[in-house]
Parts: C-alpha cells; structure tokens; sequence
C-alpha cells in the first residue's frame, strides 16, 4: 500500500473533506497537490504556500487538471460524492479500497447515487495488511 501512495501525484477531493481536515494545516499528509472541487472558493484561498487548487466548473475540469499536475503519477479520488461523479462520468479506471474491522455507523456511502449501474469491476487484488485488507479493482471497460 505504502507503493501506491507513492505513485499518487494529485488527490482530488471536496469542499467537505477539505473543510473537515483544516485543510491539513496547508499541506496533505502525503506530499501531492490537491485538487478541490466545490462550488465557491473558500475565503483566504488560493495560497500561494499550500498546493491546493480550486476548481469550480465540475468533475471533468478537476480530472483534467489533476492529470496535468501528476503528470507521469497517478490520480486519487479520495471522497465519496466526487468518486460517484467520476463512475458516472466514466473518469475511473480502478477502484481501491481499504477495508478495516471498524463500523462507523454513519456518512456519505461511497458507491451510492450511482446512474448507470451495475458497474462492472475486475476481480479484486488482495493485499493483507495489519487490520486492514487493501481491495484494488479495475474498472471494466477502461
């Protein structure tokens, strides 16, 4: 797993996750730019000194974006009402999840709200971790 994250150039997410996290006190935990999608531009930002980019004209643009920030590496999509508008774009090539023995009980269900279902996945990669199983699908048909 620790590969993966790695090999990630660019993380898009939400205004809601950005705005849960503090922004990550200006800079994500792994090190990529981060792509924001959100209808309004929080207030005091762009910074100049936090690699966060703020798009306002939908999923597709914040993809596109994104791509040209990884370059070579990959993009991750790490909420759940973005990764719903990316299936139904057809934007996903994979899917990866990591599965740990907790029950929060409440939240946004990531594959929820999903138009042209069923969404056909590859058989899954199994990687066993400590407390976690890390699931890595590809989307059929990318």
């Amino acid at each position: 797993m620790r590969e993966a994250l790695h090999s990630v150039g660019a993380l898009i997410c939400g205004r809601r996750l950005f705005n849960l996290t503090n922004a990550w006190g200006g800079r994500h935990p792994i090190g990529c730019p981060v792509v924001v999608v959100t209808h309004t531009v929080p207030e005091g930002w762009p910074r100049g000194d936090a690699p966060f980019t703020f798009v306002t004209d939908g999923v597709e643009s914040a993809v596109a974006q994104a791509k040209a920030l990884a370059g070579e590496r990959i993009v991750a999509v790490a909420t759940p009402t973005i990764t719903q508008q990316c299936l139904n774009a057809g934007l996903l090539d994979a899917i990866r999840v990591n599965l740990v023995p907790v029950l929060l009980g409440n939240g946004i269900r990531f594959f929820d709200n999903l138009r042209d279902t069923p969404v056909m996945l590859e058989d899954p990669v199994v990687t066993e971790g400590l407390r976690v199983t890390h699931l890595y699908y590809r989307v059929r048909g990318h």
